[in-house]
């Protein structure tokens, strides 16, 4: 299998004649927020450009992200509502929120055609100029610069929200930063647990003989206590899409590198009793799936994510491939190492990567699920506060409705056994989320908007970082900032009575009532394990 291609950084050489673009709004970062940025930005006639990171469009939505983190239907509005409405025409349905990567690009491919929207891929931020407190030029790796009266930040990093000098945070807040329950270190979870009492030595029983790959050497006085702040985020994976269709199908590849003593623990496990790390396996349409983490020991590269956030290009790239590795490698290691019981191997090799998806890099996802990094720091932070409707906001510029969800952050050793923690799951009804989420401070920058990497706290972004969002998110900040450019104000001076008219004029959901049904338990039942 050829994954030469399959990068998240490669070195762009300095041009000798670089462009310098300059349209109304630059948007960094061709998401999904990215792109309904864009189409809604043509629609109110801004002149637009995508400048984007890899060679891809798109973000987690065309990469293997295909059931949906939904929450409730009803808060879905504006153009990630037309999305899902495309992705139903494609299939030739009324409804369908469950769809192949392909169907996604498709759509995105469609939008940016029809509105015909610039996009320069391989653009990779080292610089951003600034007069006083707003953004006058951003400058690529290749010398390519980009000059707008609005930026937009739609990256998953929040890279240029950084380089402008924006406050910002990375890992998880203390609970008593805002008062909240279920941020920081949390031990306790009732799901992604260890079922079993496992041993995490090399040698069971002798600690000596070290530990198992994937687990921390965590002394007892370092575990923390439960709420306690640290700089850890939840762990990251691919979102694999696999089929079983015996014609499109190819057998799991050995990875570039495989180390099976990374799956040990895995094994351990299995031997245990316990089997169930390929469960949250979501069938999409034409015999494909989603295979997403479930349990103590799955897809989910515990703890090797830290660095992610604040590294440099090439430190994210060696992260990016230890990221393949392990992914591919379990499921090499599930469907061939003899170790495995005979019928988990089976049961694994009627599964492979389709060969109609992906073609470019070697049928695999070319997106890591960067679930979280940077948050920003602006005068209003999302909170639990907000999910829980114990703080009402009035400046809404869309709902969220998915439950408040965290990974796991890390995997320790207490009293000779492996434990899990950072797992969080509660259940929420939708709720609005702030303008001021999105716009910096006004000392720090006037011509910046966030709608990715917005300010939440950790347990709150857990519950809004889904792609449905970004979607709304991404829409909402293009009307303000047409109305910004429109009125000459900076985007902190939005009047929000205007853009809330705009906002509803381009059918999004603003508010949550007691009419719209929603059974939070339940949609969190149906979407069990977290996404």
């Amino acid at each position: 299998m050829d994954f030469s291609n399959l990068h998240y950084y490669v070195p762009t050489r300095k041009k000798e004649s670089p462009p310098v673009m300059k349209k109304d709004l630059v948007i960094y970062g061709g998401t999904p927020a990215g792109i309904t940025a864009a189409i809604q930005a043509k629609r109110m006639g801004l002149t637009v450009v995508i400048v984007e990171f890899s060679n891809n469009i798109g973000g987690m939505t065309a990469s293997g992200l295909g059931a949906t983190d939904l929450g409730a239907e009803d808060a879905i509005g504006g153009l990630s509502r037309e999305f899902y409405s495309a992705i139903a025409q494609y299939y030739g349905k009324d409804k369908q929120w469950k769809f192949e990567p392909k169907a996604a690009l498709q759509v995105f491919n469609q939008w940016i055609a029809k509105y015909e929207i610039p996009v320069y891929f391989r653009q990779h931020l080292v610089e951003v100029k600034k007069i006083d407190n707003k953004i006058s030029e951003i400058v690529m790796e290749d010398g390519s610069s980009y000059r707008g009266e609005i930026f937009l930040d739609c990256t998953y990093e929040g890279d240029l929200l950084a380089h402008a000098g924006v406050s910002y945070f990375v890992g998880r807040e203390s609970n008593a930063i805002y008062k909240e329950i279920y941020n920081g270190v949390q031990f306790g979870a009732p799901h992604h647990k260890f079922e079993k009492w496992i041993d995490p030595y090399i040698m069971e029983g002798n600690p000596e003989s070290g530990l198992l790959p994937g687990i921390t050497d965590s002394q007892q006085g370092l575990l923390g206590y439960q709420g306690q702040g640290d700089h850890r985020i939840q762990a990251y994976n691919f979102r694999v899409c696999l089929t079983n269709e015996a014609n499109n199908r190819i057998p799991f590849p050995k990875p570039p590198v495989y180390d099976p003593n990374r799956y040990q623990l895995l094994l351990r496990y299995i031997k245990a009793g316990v089997w169930d790390a390929m469960q949250l396996h979501t069938i999409l349409p034409n015999g494909k799936s989603d295979l997403n983490n479930h349990g103590a020991f799955s897809t989910d590269n515990i703890g090797m994510n830290y660095d992610w956030p604040e590294g440099d290009y090439r430190k994210r790239e060696k992260i990016f491939q230890d990221h393949l590795n392990y992914d591919l490698g379990m499921l090499y290691f599930l469907s061939k190492d003899p170790e495995v019981p005979k019928a988990i191997r089976d049961e694994v090799s009627e599964w492979g990567l389709p060969k109609d998806e992906f073609e470019c890099t070697g049928h695999w996802p070319h997106q890591l699920y960067v679930r979280e990094a940077r948050r920003m720091i602006s005068d209003y932070v999302m909170t639990d506060h907000n999910c829980l409707k114990q703080e009402m906001i009035n400046d809404s510029i869309g709902l969220a409705s998915f439950h408040m969800d965290s990974h796991n952050c890390r995997r320790v050793v207490i009293e000779g056994r492996c434990v899990n923690e950072g797992d969080v799951q509660v259940p929420i009804a939708p709720y609005e989320i702030s303008y001021r989420s999105i716009r910096p401070k006004a000392h720090e920058c006037t011509n910046l908007l966030v709608p990715v990497c917005l300010s939440s706290s950790h347990i709150a972004y857990g519950s809004i970082r889904m792609e449905p969002v970004f979607m709304i998110l991404g829409q909402s900040a293009a009307i303000a900032a047409a109305l910004a450019i429109k009125h000459e104000t900076s985007v902190q001076d939005v009047n929000y009575e205007v853009l809330k008219q705009e906002l509803l004029n381009h059918q999004q959901v603003l508010n949550w009532s007691e009419e719209m049904r929603d059974d939070p338990i339940k949609r969190m039942e149906e979407t069990f394990g977290g996404k």
